[in-house]
């Protein structure tokens, strides 16, 4: 098993930014995939930005130039520095971690919200 908490969410004005950290505890393997996802109202949740242990990025086209996914293997910690934030990056944000194939773990979410 993995447990994953999730802190740096909050309430920003346009424009903002904002830093969210993910820490892995437990079964951690060497190997994993780390990584954001969100999901806003209404809507399906969504890829936001995934990073793996050996630091391949992937992001998706909303936040491409705005947000910026980091991760510290010493401390199995992801981060995503959200920057230039809009109102439609409004979401509660999840984090994910990708064990292999099979596995895969959720944190409870941390609410994002933009507005002024």
């Amino acid at each position: 098993q993995v447990q994953l908490v999730e802190s740096g969410g909050g309430l920003v004005q346009p424009g903002g930014s904002l830093r969210l950290s993910c820490a892995a505890s437990g079964s951690i393997t060497s190997i994993n995939r780390m990584g954001w996802y969100r999901q806003a109202p209404g809507k399906q949740r969504e890829l936001v930005a995934t990073i793996t242990s050996g630091g391949s990025t992937n992001y998706a086209d909303s936040g491409k130039g705005r947000f910026t996914i980091s991760r510290d293997n010493a401390k199995n910690t992801v981060y995503l520095q959200m920057n230039s934030l809009k109102p439609e990056d409004t979401a509660v944000y999840y984090c994910k971690y990708d064990q292999d194939a099979i596995r895969s773990y959720w944190g409870q979410g941390t609410q994002v919200t933009v507005s002024s």
